[in-house]
């Protein structure tokens, strides 16, 4: 029996995070944040002075051993996933905009893409799987049963990853945030591996307008049809 899988692809700050695990707990499937895991090779290549060295030849090769040996851990707390590299708890961190921009360097290496793809399909797993990312219908998961988009225009998800930030305790500036947004939309969809884009079978959905639950409704009425085929 092939594993049922939900993919959830779209820029950053469309709310694919809290309504993938929506929904992994609405179907009680596993779930993959795909965004984490290149946050966290960006994390630690920028720790380990690679990160701005990827187009030496002899950098590339350490960077894609250290992305195949990752030492990661999620930690499933009531009400939040704990993320731990290399023992230590990096779950604010990775979240803020300078590693996203970190994470966008890295998804931009194609060796460096490739050496995730395999970590990614071993969460295709009983009883199913949420899959959260920029590229999990077009590329890692191009057979899943239900294939979503959720978009949002730069600026509602530029007021949306402030009031996040803030509510983490961080410092965030608007201004700052719709700039870094809108260079890693580019970024993102302009690159020559994988970029970013909705699957043509995809069913898309603009959250501008709409509050989590209504796009959450909007996503199980469409996925119990796909499931049910």
């Amino acid at each position: 029996m092939t594993t049922q899988i939900i993919t959830i692809d779209g820029p950053s700050g469309s709310g694919k995070g809290t309504l993938a695990a929506k929904l992994a707990k609405h179907y009680q499937f596993h779930l993959l944040d795909s965004g984490a895991l290149y946050r966290l090779l960006g994390l630690s290549l920028f720790k380990t002075d690679l990160l701005e060295r990827l187009d030496e030849h002899d950098v590339l090769q350490q960077s894609v051993k250290i992305a195949t040996n990752l030492d990661i851990r999620f930690i499933s707390h009531k009400d939040a996933t704990q993320v731990l590299l290399d023992g230590e708890d990096v779950t604010q961190i990775i979240r803020t905009e300078q590693v996203g921009e970190y994470a966008s360097k890295v998804a931009a290496v194609p060796e460096l893409r490739a050496a995730l793809v395999d970590r990614q399909h071993a969460f295709a797993e009983e009883p199913g799987l949420v899959a959260d990312g920029r590229d999990m219908a077009t590329s890692i998961f191009p057979n899943a049963k239900v294939k979503i988009y959720l978009t949002a225009s730069a600026e509602s998800r530029a007021s949306r990853r402030v009031k996040q930030l803030q509510g983490m305790g961080l410092d965030a500036k608007i201004s700052d945030i719709l700039a870094n947004i809108q260079a890693r939309d580019k970024r993102d969809m302009e690159r020559t591996v994988a970029p970013l884009k909705p699957a043509e079978d995809a069913y898309i959905i603009d959250s501008s307008e709409l509050s989590i639950e209504e796009v959450f409704g909007l996503m199980i009425n469409y996925a119990d049809q796909q499931l049910a085929k």
